[in-house]
Parts: C-alpha cells; sequence; structure tokens
C-alpha cells in the first residue's frame, strides 16, 4: 500500500464553532493518537484526506512540521445529510507492525442461473502489517450453485494476512432465487397490510378537546 503524504496545521480552537471555521477554511478537524503519546490535534486540507478515503485503510504520512508520523484512519465521521467530512482520527503506527483492520469484500464472476446471492457480511476482520493492508479482497462466486455457502475460513487471503474474524462466520450464502409468483405474493401481502392498518386508523374515534380553557396542571407546564 502506497503512503499519502499530507501537511497538517496544529490546532487550537475546540467546540462545534470552531468546527465549522475550520470547514468552511477547506479544512477538516482531526486528531493523531497512539503508541503511548499524548493526543495531537490537527487540521488537515479536506480535499486531499476525502480523495485519500475514497481507498479502504489509506495509510498516512503525516507532515507535523518538526516530524512526520505514519498513522491509518480509526474512525472517520461525517455529515450524515450532505456526506461531507466533520472529523477524522487517524492511529499512529509503526513499520512492521500489525494491527487488526476491516477490509472490504467485493465478490467476483456470476453465480448459476435463478440463484440468489445474499452478502453477511460486507468487510472481513483481518490483522496485517500496518504498511501492507490489503485495499480490499476478492471473493469468487462463479458458476455457484444454490445450497451454495462461503466461510470466512474458505476465503484465500494475501500473503502475510491473517483472518480475525470466526473462521465458520457464514460471509456469502447462494439460495434459489424467488419466483415471479413468490414475489407477487408477497406485494399483495404487504399491501394487504398497509391497507388494513390504514383502515384502523380511519376508525380511530377523533380526539375531543375536553378540558379547553381550563387551568393546565403542572406537567402541562
Amino acid at each position: 500500500m502506497s503512503e499519502v503524504k499530507i501537511k497538517a496545521e496544529s490546532r487550537t480552537e475546540f467546540g462545534k464553532g470552531a468546527a465549522r471555521r475550520i470547514r468552511r477554511a477547506g479544512l477538516v478537524p482531526a486528531v493523531l493518537y497512539g503508541h503511548g503519546s499524548a493526543p495531537v490535534h490537527i487540521k488537515l486540507p479536506g480535499h486531499e484526506l476525502m480523495l485519500a478515503l475514497k481507498t479502504a485503510n489509506a495509510l498516512f504520512d503525516v507532515d507535523l512540521g518538526e516530524r512526520s508520523e505514519l498513522a491509518i484512519p480509526k474512525q472517520v465521521q461525517r455529515d450524515p445529510i450532505k456526506g461531507f467530512l466533520e472529523h477524522v482520527d487517524l492511529l499512529i503506527v509503526r513499520r512492521g507492525e500489525k494491527v487488526t483492520v476491516e477490509v472490504p469484500l467485493t465478490l467476483t464472476g456470476e453465480a448459476a442461473p435463478g440463484t440468489l446471492v445474499s452478502s453477511e457480511h460486507t468487510t472481513l476482520s483481518v490483522e496485517a502489517e500496518a504498511t501492507h493492508i490489503p485495499p480490499g479482497i476478492e471473493v469468487s462466486i462463479e458458476g455457484s450453485e444454490i445450497g451454495t455457502q462461503i466461510l470466512a475460513k474458505d476465503i484465500p487471503l494475501p500473503r502475510g494476512v491473517t483472518l480475525q474474524l470466526d473462521p465458520e462466520a457464514l460471509v456469502v450464502n447462494i439460495t434459489a432465487a424467488p419466483t415471479a409468483e413468490q414475489v407477487e405474493g408477497e406485494l399483495a401481502e404487504a399491501e394487504a397490510e398497509v391497507g388494513g392498518e390504514g383502515a384502523e386508523a380511519a376508525a380511530e374515534p377523533e380526539a375531543t378537546e375536553e378540558g379547553a380553557g381550563e387551568e393546565p396542571t403542572e406537567e402541562q407546564e
């Protein structure tokens, strides 16, 4: 995995107002910690950071001016609606050190006709050297028949990477695809349930305005 060089600025302001000002300036509040060192509060260039985080478990070479630190993203906070970066936690790592991370899984190939592919896990927990974390792991489902189950232990891992998830954990399940009649039946049942709930709501009496003009109770105040 290649290192992403990124220059950090010191951060001395804290709180929501300060964070908004930092983001308006095109930067992202962040904290760098690990290996027993005191947390370092920094600001990172937003565009560069966003591009780097498109790669899972990106390895950063953080330039702090007087020194640099290798780090991987530990927690990334995004705005739930607009999706912009709000805050990033970076964990300091050392060359040769092993870390446990979640690596994205990608299904490749096509299962047999008439099958339904269910992914029980979208990531795989593995241990790898901090400087050699795989960006992703591929799982082939080419030609898989109904009844095929791929467990965590069945997935081939890159050299130097060890599984941390339960080996017996179900990762991919291949079942029979529902027929058109089954889909139509499920839709009809769902529509019937929605119609029944609407009829019950219409049958409920309207709330009266008894007590209007009375003195409010302590609870009402």
